[in-house]
C-alpha cells in the first residue's frame, strides 16, 4: 500500500462531544455496500487523437497552482474545510493528471474545528527547491498564512510554519538560493473602496523558516488604480529574458474574473501593467451564449522542457444563468508571447472545449478519470479509502472502518453543526448531470435517525436523502436546508424493511430526482427538485457539491 493510501486508512473521523452525543454513542453503525457515479457534461464534444477536452480537472477543483520539476507537473488545488486537503496531482503531459496525495492529511497540521465549509485553506501555491517541495497557503479564520513542505510530493507533508503577514494568497519566487514570498495584503494607505488590495514581496529565509528584511508594496489596487479595479489576488512571479513578470488575479471570482499581468526589470520594481490587460477573461462575452464557460482566472503560467507556455486557470461551466453546482473547475490553455508579453487569450474569445494538446508524450488516460464524461463503482472492497474521498472539518476520533466489503459509519454530528465532524464522506459532484447512488442496510432507531445520503454545498445548503423515523415510523425522505439553519422535509414514505435499500439521487443540470430500491422494486419518491439551491449562486461559498454516505442520530 502506498504510503498516502495508508495515511488515509485513519482518516476522516468525527469530534464526537461526550455530553452532547452520550446517548447516542450505542447507535448501531450503518453499512454501506457500494457507491456508484456515472457523469455526463452538458456539453456534447468529440475529441480527436492529438486533441484535450477543457476542463483538464472536472468539478470543484479550484485556484489550480502548477509546477515543472524536470519531465513531471505536480499541482495544487484549494480544499477549505473539506479534509482530508489540498490534493496533489501529478502528470506528464499536462492533460491527464493522477492525484497522488493530499498535503493536509493529520489532524496535527490544521484543525478546522468551527471553521463554515468555504473558509480555511484557501489558493495554496507549489514550488519545489533543492530537493524538496513546498507550499504556501492561507488558513482563513485560523492562523493565516504557512509553509508546508515534502522530499516527497506525495507526502508526507511537515506541519505548517506559520508566518507572521497577513493577507491571503501566498506564492513563493525562486531565484538562485533566495526565496521571496508574494501575496495579497491591504495597501499602504487607507483603502478608497471596497475590495481595494495590493500585492506586496518580502524575503523568506527558507532555512529558517522566517520572513527577512523589507516588505514592498509592488500593486496598489490593481492595473488602473483609477478604475477602481477589486481583489487583486493570486499573484505569481517569473522570470523571462530580462524582465520580472507578475501575474495576479483581478475583479473577483465571480463573472468579473480576469487574469492581468505586469512586467519589471527589477525583483521589487516599479511594475508597468500590460497595455492589452486583462490577459485572459470571459467577462465580456455574451451570458447568453451556449455551453458557456465563464468567470476565468487565477492562472498560472509554467514553461514546458520543450519551452512552451501554458497557463492553469479556474472557470466555471453554468447550466443556465450562472447557476453552477459542480464549483469552480481547472482548466488549461496555451500561452502566446507578443512583443514580450503573455497573452493566455485574445478578448472577445470563449475558452475552447476542447484544442491541440501540448507538445509532450502523451500519457494514458488516468485510472481515476478527472475530465470528460465518466463512472466508477467504488465497492468499499480495499484497506483505506481512496484518496478522493473527502469529509468536513478535520476529524480527531474514527468514525468509519471498511469492513467486509462495507463502509460502515458510526454515528457523528450533524451537518451544519461547526464545532462537530459529520460522519459524512463524500465525493465530488463532477458534472451537471450526475447520478449518484448507494446500497445500505439500516433500520432507524429513534426519531430524526438519518442513514442515505447527503449532498453538502454548505454547512447551511445542503439536502439528506435516506432512511429515517419520523413520529416513531421508519420511512425513506427528503429534507433540504436552502440557506437555512433548519431543515425541511420535502418528501417521505413510509418504509419498513431489514433488507438492503438502494437510494439514487440522478441530477440534471438545474433539477434532481430521487428513487429508492427494495428487493428489486424501484419506486421514485421525487421527481423536479430545483437544484439551484446547491448552487453557488444561491448558497454562496468558494466550493462545489459533495456527495457522499452520512450518518446522524441525534441525542434523546
Amino acid at each position: 500500500m502506498s504510503r498516502p493510501r495508508a495515511r488515509l486508512a485513519t482518516f476522516l473521523s468525527a469530534i464526537l462531544t461526550p455530553a452532547l452525543y452520550a446517548a447516542a454513542a450505542d447507535a448501531t453503525p450503518a453499512r454501506f455496500e457500494r457507491f456508484t457515479y456515472d457523469g455526463h457534461s452538458s456539453e456534447s464534444i468529440s475529441v480527436k487523437e492529438g486533441e484535450y477536452r477543457n476542463p483538464i480537472l472536472s468539478g470543484y477543483y479550484p485556484d489550480p497552482s502548477v509546477t515543472r520539476v524536470g519531465d513531471d507537473y505536480y499541482l495544487v488545488n484549494s480544499s477549505f474545510a473539506h479534509y482530508p486537503g489540498l490534493p496533489i496531482f501529478k502528470s506528464k503531459d499536462l492533460v491527464n493528471w493522477t492525484q497522488i496525495g493530499n498535503a493536509i492529511d493529520r489532524p496535527e497540521q490544521l484543525d478546522f474545528n468551527g471553521r463554515r465549509i468555504s473558509q480555511a485553506v484557501f489558493a495554496p501555491a507549489i514550488s519545489y527547491h533543492e530537493g524538496s517541495f513546498y507550499i504556501v497557503n492561507t488558513c482563513v479564520e485560523c492562523k493565516g498564512n504557512f509553509v508546508i513542505t515534502a522530499r516527497d510530493p506525495a507526502g508526507p507533508w511537515s506541519n505548517p510554519i506559520w508566518l507572521p503577514f497577513e493577507g491571503i494568497d501566498p506564492s513563493i519566487y525562486w531565484e538562485g538560493d533566495k526565496a521571496y514570498i508574494v501575496n495579497n495584503r491591504a495597501p499602504d494607505e487607507p483603502p478608497r473602496y471596497d475590495g481595494h488590495r495590493a500585492i506586496w514581496i518580502q524575503e523568506y529565509d527558507w532555512r529558517a523558516g522566517r520572513m527577512v528584511g523589507p516588505s514592498t508594496q509592488l500593486v496598489n489596487g490593481g492595473v488602473d488604480i483609477s478604475k477602481k479595479p477589486v481583489w487583486i489576488e493570486g499573484p505569481h512571479i517569473f522570470r523571462k529574458d530580462g524582465y520580472y513578470y507578475l501575474t495576479a488575479a483581478e475583479g473577483g471570482t465571480s463573472v468579473n474574473h480576469s487574469q492581468v499581468v505586469l512586467r519589471s526589470k527589477a525583483l521589487r520594481g516599479p511594475y508597468i501593467a500590460f497595455e492589452g490587460n486583462p490577459i485572459l477573461t470571459q467577462r465580456d462575452l455574451d451570458p447568453a451564449r451556449p455551453d458557456i464557460i465563464g468567470s476565468a482566472g487565477h492562472a498560472q503560467l509554467v514553461e514546458t522542457q520543450k519551452g512552451d507556455w501554458w497557463a492553469t486557470f479556474l472557470a466555471v461551466r453554468p447550466y443556465a444563468d450562472d447557476y453552477y453546482n459542480i464549483g469552480r473547475e481547472t482548466f488549461l490553455l496555451p500561452v502566446e508571447w507578443k512583443n514580450g508579453w503573455p497573452i493566455i487569450l485574445p478578448r472577445g474569445q470563449a475558452i475552447p472545449h476542447k484544442l491541440k494538446a501540448p507538445a509532450l508524450p502523451r500519457q494514458p488516460k488516468p485510472a481515476v478519470p478527472t475530465s470528460g464524461d465518466f463512472k466508477y463503482i467504488d465497492e468499499f472492497t480495499g484497506q483505506s479509502l481512496s484518496m478522493e474521498w473527502i469529509g468536513i472539518r478535520t476529524p480527531h476520533e474514527p468514525f468509519y472502518k471498511l469492513k467486509d466489503g462495507a463502509l460502515v459509519l458510526e454515528n457523528g454530528a450533524p451537518i451544519g453543526d461547526l464545532n462537530g465532524v459529520p460522519a459524512f464522506i463524500g465525493r465530488r459532484q463532477q458534472h451537471s448531470n450526475a447520478t449518484f447512488s448507494t446500497t445500505l442496510q439500516y433500520v432507524p432507531a429513534v426519531n430524526d435517525d438519518r442513514v442515505g445520503l447527503a449532498a453538502v454545498q454548505s454547512d447551511r445548503s445542503n439536502l439528506f436523502f435516506g432512511l429515517t423515523q419520523i413520529a416513531g415510523m421508519p420511512a425513506v425522505a427528503i429534507y433540504i436546508r436552502d440557506n437555512a439553519d433548519a431543515d425541511t422535509l420535502i418528501a417521505s414514505a413510509p418504509l419498513t424493511t431489514k433488507s438492503p435499500v438502494t437510494l439514487t439521487i440522478r441530477v440534471a443540470s438545474g433539477v434532481i430526482g430521487f428513487d429508492y430500491s427494495v428487493n428489486g422494486r424501484t419506486r421514485t419518491l421525487k421527481e423536479g427538485l430545483d437544484a439551484r439551491f446547491l448552487s453557488t449562486k444561491k448558497a454562496g461559498g468558494f466550493v462545489g457539491t459533495v456527495v457522499g454516505p452520512y450518518h446522524h442520530m441525534p441525542a434523546q
